[in-house]
């Protein structure tokens, strides 16, 4: 009988110890939690190397991401406006199946042949640019050169950045002058962004395709003087027809 009153004793004594313990004199102290991942379940984020957390490296998941791809053709929602939609659905043309090892891409939906020749088809941008609208898309291009493709093609587009500076490259002019690419049509400057082409790397995970038609518009402005600008256009569109 006394046995038994010991173990009740101790247990209560335990008891009482550990709810001590659990209090805070801080009234914004949740006390102690003895299993919180019972009730907290801590938070994944995408694309974190999760192999090596306070100090404990797990070599089997180093470097893993931790997002998983969305099924094939999907993407994400972008409203109900339809050329928005269209705008953004996957790109008809192929990357040939050299593309996955000469710029590696692994795991695209590639073709046996490269879509590139056929990419000058593409000649209209379907990102339309009018009077309303040029001011925004060419500043949100100017945003996206400058994160992009200045280090590489130059503030100028004259291909004289300060990666090829360096000559990390090799010799200046391995990088064209955008002036002397003005024969391109949109579909083929929309296609070596996107796949990427020579040295130049694929931005098609980078960039979404309208941020990539963006970079086309602002690209002409190198080599098309006065492109974009609806302003001049209107003033002498006017004097014409005052003289009239």
């Amino acid at each position: 009988m006394i046995k038994k009153n010991k173990i009740h004793i101790g247990f209560f004594a335990l008891t009482f110890i550990v709810m001590l313990s659990s209090c805070s004199s801080s009234s914004d102290s949740p006390g102690k939690e003895y299993m919180p991942d019972m009730y907290r379940s801590p938070a994944i984020e995408a694309y974190v190397d999760y192999g090596e957390i306070q100090g404990r490296e797990n070599t089997e998941v180093k470097a893993r991401i931790s997002a998983r791809q969305t099924p094939k053709y999907t993407i994400p929602y972008y409203g109900v406006n339809k050329k928005e939609v269209e705008l953004m659905l996957p790109n008809k043309r192929k990357a040939g199946m050299t593309w996955r090892e000469s710029h590696g891409l692994y795991g695209w939906d590639l073709d046996t042949e490269s879509g590139y020749e056929n990419a000058r088809l593409d000649t209209i941008n379907p990102l339309t640019m009018t009077a309303q609208n040029a001011k925004s898309i060419l500043k949100e291009g100017e945003r996206l050169y400058e994160a992009m493709c200045t280090h590489c093609h130059g503030e100028k587009g004259d291909g004289n950045g300060t990666m090829i500076q360096s000559g990390a490259y090799g010799d200046l002019g391995v990088v064209p002058a955008y002036k002397n690419l003005d024969t391109l049509s949109e579909g083929k400057i929309f296609y070596s962004i996107y796949y990427g082409k020579g040295y130049m790397g694929a931005h098609g995970s980078l960039l979404d395709k309208k941020e990539i038609w963006t970079l086309v518009h602002y690209v002409r402005q190198f080599q098309r003087e006065g492109y974009g600008n609806f302003e001049e256009k209107d003033e002498s569109d006017s004097k014409t027809t005052d003289s009239k």
